[in-house]
């Protein structure tokens, strides 16, 4: 059974649990433990009580920490890919490139440990100089999803290592074990004990710790907008950081002027990869006129050729959903848009079973045309492979549809036009905007988030992550 690291001993919780692989419900991956209320209150108190060393730590340790722990991870991508294909569904070469992105992601921070910055300048005083640097924020609190289970992880614990915080880390209980792989890996790293912490269970038990308890400085959260509300309403409640990111209901404009190739292309990768669980999916298509009737076409012909089945079968394009009730509620959206009318252009049916006859969360992808901007399937985000496809009369009516949206996350479009795709950087409501390219797939070193409902705090990834975990100081020294 896998155990919960507090305090720098493996410890077992109160009851197990086991990991089940969607790809086939009859493979028990393994038992992960689960962690109590006064279990995750004790790696409060672990982190406490390292976080004055391991702030004052230099940068050459958390360097030599976090550059460890990304060499492994690389050099483990491939059994580290199958393991998290195996727990979460992603097909295997996805799974092995967020894996390589993860070591990546450490590596680049062991080279911010090095490079932590600062600026030396003349007060406006004669005699007296001003030095501003940067302090680690404190313990934080670490909250993640289950859609990128070792990725998602990896941004948020790097950089809070290296700018010298310690951590309590809370994965998604529906993907735990690579989770527990990541901190079986940073345990080894030679930081010392308590400074980082696993703590696998409820968000009810161990994540209302996080909240609560006044020794978490911050918090870093990855998940849906009504948990994202709650953690930000208990964070200002007693003056805690808080960084949130949450929902997308992401649009992609595909213009008259675009190469089809590349705007089918980019709409398959950006609504039905990683089987649509990506918070950066496209799952609102906006298409202009004269290109409509063709684009949709294309878009059924290529799903026709797409595979669904075992996540870690080579060909497999489209693995199964993680789990039953992920399906159960993509099923249920399926059946909201018929009912408001939408036609369902291709799939959309539950799948018992993979083409072996082994029993998992399969559905086939769905595509829906004929929509209106207020029905639910483009209002509601659905967080599988379920996309819509909204006919608009022009870029403008394009632009307005593509904005009319209470989230902000990321926003494509699809065209040969300059002035369209400077226009729409510059006009479209998200953090992240992307010309000819799906929606998702970001780069590690370039900061990750978005604006309205999606996300709120700094940004995540590169050098400005360094806004959230930590803190500016100002000091005046008189000559």
């Amino acid at each position: 059974m896998k155990l919960n690291l507090i305090a720098g001993a493996w410890t077992e919780g109160v009851r197990a649990y086991q990991n089940i692989n969607p790809s086939d419900t009859r493979d028990t991956i393994g038992d992960y433990t689960v962690a109590s209320r006064a279990q995750a209150e004790e790696a409060v108190a672990a982190a406490a009580a390292a976080y004055p060393a391991w702030s004052l730590s230099t940068p050459q340790q958390r360097f030599d920490a976090l550059d460890f722990i990304g060499s492994e991870i690389i050099a483990r991508k491939a059994e580290l890919g199958d393991l998290l294909a195996r727990e979460e569904g992603k097909t295997l070469p996805e799974a092995v490139g967020e894996v390589a992105r993860a070591g990546a992601i450490f590596k680049f921070f062991a080279g911010e440990a090095l490079r932590p910055g600062g600026e030396m300048m003349p007060s406006v005083r004669p005699g007296v100089g001003v030095e501003i640097t940067r302090e680690p924020l404190g313990v934080i609190g670490l909250i993640t999803p289950w859609n990128f289970p070792i990725a998602i992880p990896a941004w948020k614990i790097a950089p809070a290592l290296a700018y010298g915080n310690c951590v309590v880390f809370k994965p998604a209980e529906v993907v735990p074990g690579s989770a527990w792989a990541l901190s079986d890996i940073i345990s080894r790293s030679g930081i010392p004990a308590g400074v980082f912490n696993l703590v696998m269970g409820r968000g009810s038990e161990v994540g209302a710790v996080l909240l609560e308890d006044p020794r978490i400085a911050g918090i870093s959260f990855t998940g849906s907008v009504p948990t994202g509300q709650k953690v930000a309403q208990a964070c200002v409640s007693r003056g805690a950081k808080f960084q949130l990111e949450m929902g997308g209901k992401n649009p992609f404009v595909v213009l008259d002027d675009a190469d089809l190739n590349v705007a089918v292309g980019a709409a398959i990768n950006s609504g039905f990869f990683s089987t649509g669980q990506r918070c950066t999916a496209s799952s609102r298509l906006i298409v202009t006129e004269g290109i409509h009737d063709r684009f949709v076409e294309a878009m059924v012909a290529k799903l026709k050729t797409l595979k669904v089945g075992d996540a870690r079968t080579a060909g497999t394009d489209i693995g199964p959903v993680v789990d039953d009730r992920q399906l159960a509620q993509d099923l249920e959206y399926v059946g909201i848009a018929q009912s408001e009318g939408a036609k369902l252009a291709w799939g959309g049916a539950a799948m018992p079973t993979n083409a072996e006859g082994a029993p998992g969360y399969y559905m086939q992808p769905a595509l829906f045309t004929e929509t209106a901007a207020a029905m639910r399937i483009n209002t509601e985000e659905v967080f599988g492979p379920v996309v819509s496809v909204i006919r608009a009369k022009g870029y403008d009516e394009a632009l307005h549809l593509a904005n009319d949206t209470p989230f902000g996350l990321a926003s494509g479009i699809a065209t040969t036009s300059l002035k369209h795709a400077t226009h729409f950087k510059r006009h479209a409501q998200a953090g992240m905007v992307m010309v000819n390219l799906p929606t998702a797939g970001v780069d590690y070193h370039v900061p990750f988030g978005g604006r309205k409902s999606s996300s709120y705090g700094p940004r995540e990834q590169g050098r400005y992550a360094a806004e959230f975990y930590t803190v500016v100081k100002t000091a005046y020294t008189q000559a």
